[in-house]
């Protein structure tokens, strides 16, 4: 299967907003909420919007960002999302979603790439990541309008 990886842009919108609607398990994908975080996402300096597109339809996505730390000495690079067409998958497309992030984490200075995922160590592995922590994480609710919480 022959594929590209390219940055994201404005018309690729639906496509991704398709795919992010088979990823996303915990939460149900808002489509406003979406087209306002895709605009900025794309535009966004620290974060990375790539896709995989084979025979023009958009059949990847990645969603990752760069960040500085203290520990490591600079920055690092976070996967917040990877994601393949179900039916496309063991094709080398994650992978390569994943190598150009890597790429362009290193392209900025970065000391590493970490990830939290429940469903892809095995990939994972298989292209030379570690498991390093235990991936905690707790659900905020947005408070009523008026109550900050800082009362």
């Amino acid at each position: 299967m022959e594929f590209e990886i390219r940055k994201a842009r404005s018309l690729d919108e639906d496509e991704v907003y398709g795919l992010v609607r088979n990823f996303a398990v915990s939460f149900q994908p808002d489509r406003v909420t979406f087209s306002n975080s895709f605009e900025k996402l794309i535009r966004e300096e620290s974060a990375r919007v790539l896709v995989a597109v084979s025979q023009k339809t958009i059949v990847g996505y990645l969603l990752g960002f760069t960040h500085l730390t203290f520990f490591a000495n600079g920055s690092v690079g976070w996967i917040e999302e990877i994601m393949v067409n179900e039916r496309l998958r063991r094709q080398g497309i994650a992978r390569a979603l994943t190598v150009d992030f890597e790429q362009w984490v290193t392209s900025r200075g970065g000391k590493l790439v970490a990830l939290a995922t429940r469903r892809a160590s095995d990939f994972y592995r298989s292209i030379g990541y570690e498991e390093s922590a235990i991936y905690f994480r707790k659900k905020l609710t947005t408070p009523a309008v008026g109550q900050t919480g800082f009362d």
